[in-house]
């Protein structure tokens, strides 16, 4: 177990890669199950997530090789279709596996999932949306089995635009006979990516990035290489630690389209942001007005995995700033780590009011979930002295070498063993 040690004060200079997005190659992952010939994909970070997909991968039977950041996948020898408790514990994105797992073997049985502890994340819209496909589903002992002859199209309505839901329909539907339709669909930026990866694969999907999406079921798909989205949160993130601690960064591999709500609540904190194809340059002061208001909501909204980093941001600009969380009861648990640090917040059920202060102090912090995490180092960051992050492996996650890039850009961090 490691933990960041950070002294903060100093500005940020230079120029980081961004990698390829975390919420993108999740889901591929899951789609290469769907074809017995070779995946391949490109720039995959490698990450705690994608080791443990990879882990679920092999149990499946499918070889898996991944060599810097390429990733191979040979699913030809798949036979199995149970997903074990002990690996799905560690990732809630394993719910993913249902609906390809369920198209490639008829079959399917997997643990309740795992994932960040930031609230209730049901999977009931995956479980009914799959029984509409013709899927007879039990759940019993912690486990849920899936069963059916052969997936049949049908119009699904979302009661809530469910990133996770739409993905799984999308998977399962792919193979399925005749026609799938579905009304009130998420429309983030990773679920046209899958859109996009699916149909080089020979699917025959339209319509993502809307609310509306339809899918026409193909007997078999075809092996692919391909290279994912670039992450539009680890952009994000670094954005907001440009912001938080002044200086001049530039961001290449990145999409400013993905992230324009960011991207308007920076101007209007006070950062110049200037966007060219794939590159995003910011210039920070230490001036800074407070964003006022930030509410999360389903993309193109602004996104709930980049709440907690902005929230550290808005402890030390000029004024009030009030948040609001939509999506998940318990993402405020960073808080409290924060107010250690000298922060000044009130929260009311999903509602945070922080009024900014001069100078946070450094503390010893817990990260209990990724973002959270990530936004207490950005608060260490900005601190006066010495922050301590522990519970490092939330971090790790979502994000390759934080610290190293953090320091590249001329941070104070460090990450070094904690003693017992």
């Amino acid at each position: 177990m490691d933990k960041f040690m950070i002294e903060g004060g100093t500005a940020l200079y230079g120029e980081i890669e961004i990698q390829s997005a975390k919420n993108a190659v999740l889901p591929l992952l899951a789609a290469s199950i769907l074809t017995e010939e070779k995946v391949v994909l490109y720039k995959c970070p490698d990450i705690t997530d994608v080791r443990h997909m990879i882990e679920i991968l092999s149990e499946l039977g499918c070889q898996t090789s991944l060599v810097e950041t390429t990733l191979h996948i040979e699913s030809a020898g798949a036979r199995h279709h149970e997903i074990p408790a002990r690996l799905t514990k560690e990732i809630r994105s394993s719910i993913f596996m249902l609906g390809s797992v369920i198209a490639r073997f008829g079959r399917a049985r997997i643990a309740y999932p795992g994932g960040c502890d930031i609230g209730l994340r049901p999977i009931d819209l995956h479980l009914s949306s799959l029984k509409q496909l013709g899927v007879k589903i039990t759940e019993e002992g912690g486990y849920i089995d899936c069963q059916c002859d052969r997936l049949i199209g049908a119009e699904i309505y979302l009661d809530c635009p469910s990133v996770g839901a739409t993905e799984n329909i999308v998977l399962a539907a792919v193979l399925a006979k005749g026609k799938t339709v579905i009304y009130n669909a998420a429309k983030e930026p990773e679920i046209v990516d899958l859109q996009n990866f699916l149909n080089l694969m020979g699917a025959k999907v339209q319509g993502a990035g809307s609310a509306i999406i339809s899918i026409e079921g193909v007997e078999s798909l075809k092996g692919i290489a391909y290279t994912p989205i670039p992450d539009r949160i680890e952009a994000g993130t670094f954005l907001i630690a440009a912001a938080i601690c002044g200086g001049e960064v530039g961001l290449t591999n990145v999409r400013a389209e993905d992230i324009s709500s960011l991207l308007h609540k920076l101007r209007q904190i006070g950062c110049k942001i200037h966007t060219k194809y794939d590159r995003i340059h910011i210039i920070s002061n230490s001036i800074r007005q407070s964003p006022k208001l930030i509410e999360t909501s389903p993309y193109p909204g602004y996104p709930t995995d980049l709440q907690a980093q902005i929230s550290a941001l808005a402890c030390v600009c000029n004024g009030s700033t009030v948040i609001v969380e939509n999506l998940f009861e318990t993402r405020f648990k960073h808080m409290p780590q924060l107010q250690r640090m000298g922060a000044d917040i009130t929260v009311r059920g999903k509602t945070a009011f922080i009024r900014g202060v001069k100078q946070l102090h450094g503390a010893e912090v817990v990260a209990s979930d990724l973002r959270g995490g990530a936004a207490l180092t950005l608060a260490g960051l900005a601190a006066n002295g010495i922050t301590t992050v522990t519970d490092l492996s939330h971090i790790d996650r979502g994000y390759i070498a934080f610290d190293a890039k953090l320091k590249k850009l001329g941070a104070k961090i460090e990450r070094v063993p904690v003693s017992f």
